[in-house]
């Protein structure tokens, strides 16, 4: 791999909050490996395949769910990676990991959780994240945690960028491993968020068509997406429509990872390491201006046409108040969950309600409803509307 000098580095890392001492190797892997590979081996990982992407507990087969998009963020990154001669594995394991703590339904979830620990600090998914490979999920007799290192764990706090005001959660895990959360990420980072969004951008088009809540005639109404159509049917004529619609979510991915990888050559022209990335005084990867305004109109449609969809809405309605009576009933009587979890749950708050938010962000959207069902002798109605 031909490494650009503003890549990071696996050689150089800051390593590893527990020191790995008289580890049995298991292949020729470099840290960054290792650190991907902890992550396709994790619990949390294998849940994402249960995961609300878009569509709750969707019964066809062909809806994204949170893994699918995930795999499907770390193809875009590599390709990104590889144009720029940053680190591969580094930024494939970001790429893979960067939706881990999602509680069950999205962000009605998300919601749901904010607000039941509304006295005890709230609830952050990008924290819940580090929360879940830092300390929930511990595999090893060592330590807590799945023990990544220091550039795989800053890229995940910092996936959107600087962490002026961090919440209790990632106060307290920068406190315990400090990751300079006032800079900027690494560009493997950068890139991986960025990759999110062209994902997330284009199939999510894919299975709104899919699903019935777009329809062609109105993503014409989006200027982005009304050229790239024509264009397609300019090239494929005669081809069959559902055909040329997934030439036209292929197109739009094509055409904004060539804008990120030629804005961001420009950008990283003369940088001589890593730390210059982190230093600058802005994100280095980027779209070109142009491109960057077509992507958020294309979002500000999306979130009107799709997500914010009178259905969807009634959906994250009830979903809300399925994890909100999930999280009084064990609040109410801890018996209710897990033994393991039982065994653990603190006596006071605010780690009580936190620790309770622990164990419903862990679930799977079939999981909740199953436990809702359980406790309440009803299954929820109305979550699935695909």
């Amino acid at each position: 791999m031909n490494r650009a000098p503003y890549a990071c580095d696996p050689a150089a890392s800051r390593g590893r909050e527990f020191p790995i001492e008289g580890a049995i190797a298991r292949g020729p892997r470099s840290d960054f490996q290792r650190d991907r590979d902890r992550i396709v081996h994790s619990i949390a990982f294998r849940r994402l395949r249960h995961k609300t992407q878009v569509f709750v507990a969707p019964d066809g087969d062909h809806y994204r769910v949170r893994l699918t998009h995930s795999i499907e963020v770390a193809q875009i990154a590599r390709v990104v990676a590889r144009a720029l001669g940053l680190d591969e594995d580094l930024t494939e394991a970001l790429a893979l990991a960067h939706d881990i703590g999602h509680p069950p339904f999205g962000h009605a979830g998300e919601d749901a959780l904010d607000a039941a620990l509304h006295a005890s600090g709230g609830f952050d998914q990008n924290a819940q994240c580090l929360r879940t490979v830092m300390r929930l999920e511990s595999p090893y007799c060592e330590h807590d945690g799945r023990n990544l290192t220091w550039e795989m764990l800053e890229g995940l706090a910092k996936h959107n960028g600087p962490v002026a005001r961090p919440g209790w959660a990632l106060a307290e895990l920068d406190a315990a491993f400090p990751l300079d959360l006032h800079t900027w990420p690494g560009l493997e980072a950068q890139v991986a968020s960025l990759c999110d969004d062209i994902a997330y951008d284009n199939h999510d088009i894919d299975d709104g068509l899919r699903a019935g809540f777009l329809t062609l005639d109105e993503l014409m109404e989006q200027p982005f997406v009304a050229e790239n159509w024509r264009a397609v049917e300019r090239r494929f004529p005669g081809a069959p429509r559902d055909r040329q619609l997934r030439e036209l979510v292929r197109s739009q991915i094509g055409l904004m990872v060539n804008d990120l990888i030629a804005e961001t050559r420009v950008r990283v022209a003369g940088m001589a390491g890593a730390e210059e990335v982190r230093l600058a005084s802005g994100p280095t990867a980027a779209f070109s201006e142009g491109l960057a305004g077509q992507e958020r109109e294309l979002k500000r449609f999306m979130y009107a046409r799709l997500y914010h969809h009178p259905q969807q809405v009634q959906t994250a309605e009830r979903a809300r108040a399925v994890l909100a009576e999930l999280f009084a009933a064990f609040a109410q009587e801890p018996v209710l969950m897990d033994e393991r979890w039982i065994d653990g749950l603190p006596r006071h708050e605010p780690a009580r309600s936190r620790h309770i938010a622990d164990y419903i962000a862990g679930m799977t959207d079939r999981y909740a409803i199953s436990a809702h069902a359980r406790i309440y002798g009803r299954t929820p109605e109305g979550l699935r509307n695909v």
